[in-house]
């Protein structure tokens, strides 16, 4: 059974810089792509950023420039480093990734942006 578990969120100042990890285990496959989603208060889950096996990466036009995913294919990783991070990205980040025609989910990180 594929499990995914984040970690690295928490409490950051406006400006500030985090890094968030997501580990994949039970997977015989590498994942077809892998990816952040989040889901802040009263709003949507949205894609943050995603990364392909390939190394095809697409980012939500608010993370631009300022979130980079990357990935470990051998070891079934993702990460997101954030940086310049904002009040309005404060939201529960969730790992996603799929493969021969599943998708599997962590269950979140917080990441809280405040002074």
């Amino acid at each position: 059974q594929v499990q995914m578990v984040e970690s690295g969120g928490g409490l950051v100042q406006p400006g500030g810089s985090l890094r968030l990890s997501c580990a994949a285990s039970g997977s015989r496959f590498i994942f077809n792509y892998m990816a952040w989603y989040r889901q802040g208060p009263g709003k949507e889950r949205e894609l943050v950023a995603q990364l392909t096996s390939g190394g095809s990466t697409n980012y939500h036009d608010s993370v631009k420039g300022r979130f980079t995913i990357s990935r470990d294919n051998a070891e079934n990783t993702v990460a997101l480093q954030m940086n310049s991070l904002k009040p309005e990205d404060t939201a529960v980040y969730y790992c996603n990734a799929g493969v021969l025609g599943r998708t599997y989910w962590g269950k979140g990180t917080l990441v809280t942006v405040s002074s």
